[in-house]
């Protein structure tokens, strides 16, 4: 799959995913930073959704069961194969957390972390690459227990 086919099959979705996460198309527009106007004549097919949208699509609807089968997994990956022309780049690899950030675990080479000023949390390997991030400590959380089994 290429940048243009993902572009179209996304414009082609776009309604379904849509009426899937039960937003109107005043919420939908909203959330994807288009005019309603906009918004409509993609889900008519007049136009086709930009790459800024169509990346948007897939980074917020990621959970889609729509966009998962279409693109046989997760979305986010689709997309980072074509942004990088087919090359999956490893994690991110962050600082280790020396400054706006507090241990809360430490155990095995990992560490899950908190964001003293925007109270996220994530969990970092022993190089310091980030594993995952979220801002509901139930999921860092099970992450963790996970990890740790």
């Amino acid at each position: 799959m290429n940048r243009e086919q993902l572009i179209t099959l996304i414009s082609e979705k776009l309604k379904l995913i849509r009426t899937e996460k039960a937003f109107t198309q005043d919420q939908m527009s909203d959330l994807l930073g288009l005019s309603k106007k906009t918004l409509v004549q993609i889900e008519k097919g007049r136009i086709l959704a930009g790459w800024t949208t169509t990346v948007a699509v897939c980074t917020l609807c990621r959970d889609s069961t729509i966009l998962q089968h279409e693109l046989g997994g997760e979305p986010l990956e689709v997309v980072d194969l074509i942004a990088n022309n087919g090359t999956l780049q490893p994690k991110d690899k962050t600082m280790g957390g020396y400054i706006w950030w507090k241990n809360i675990h430490e155990h095995g080479g990992f560490r899950l972390q908190q964001n003293i000023i925007s109270l996220h949390f994530r969990i970092l390997d022993d190089n310091n690459f980030r594993l995952i991030s979220t801002f509901d400590e139930q999921v860092a959380k099970q992450a963790w227990e996970k990890l740790q089994m």
